[in-house]
């Protein structure tokens, strides 16, 4: 490219693929947690989690108005109805083990299934819905 010719991208789309590679680092965070989760032995901790719901929380106002939007939204929610799942579901461990597990396993399937989704919906640049 000859020095007198810029490529310039216009700010638009600049700001669109910074936010899906914020939304691409977030779903990463958000699969590993939830692959950990299911997989024994492989848990990867609440920490990456607090980090992604963090990085969403900050950057969610900059997608207002974006078909992006919608996966800030999605993944704001995946954790807060997960996390309200493994609350509800923890005094199982402590009346029954199985149970308790079992109702775990479910929680992290569907977690890991929103993930999925919402994965899917951003490579094919796609709004997701609730």
């Amino acid at each position: 490219m000859p020095d007198d010719v810029i490529d310039v991208v216009p700010k638009g789309e600049e700001q669109a693929q910074a936010l899906k590679s914020v939304g691409w680092l977030s779903y990463v965070l958000h699969l590993i947690v939830a692959v950990g989760a299911i997989v024994p032995g492989a848990q990867a901790g609440a920490l990456l989690l607090v980090v992604a719901l963090v990085i969403d929380l900050v950057k969610r106002p900059e997608a207002e108005g974006t078909w992006q939007a919608s996966h800030f939204s999605w993944r704001i929610r995946s954790v807060i109805m997960a996390g309200v799942l493994y609350l509800l579901t923890a005094p199982l461990f402590l009346l029954f083990i199985m149970p308790g597990v079992l109702a775990w396993l479910l929680v992290s399937i569907w977690f890991l299934y929103r993930i999925v989704k919402g994965m899917v919906a951003m490579n094919n640049n796609q709004a997701v819905g609730a």
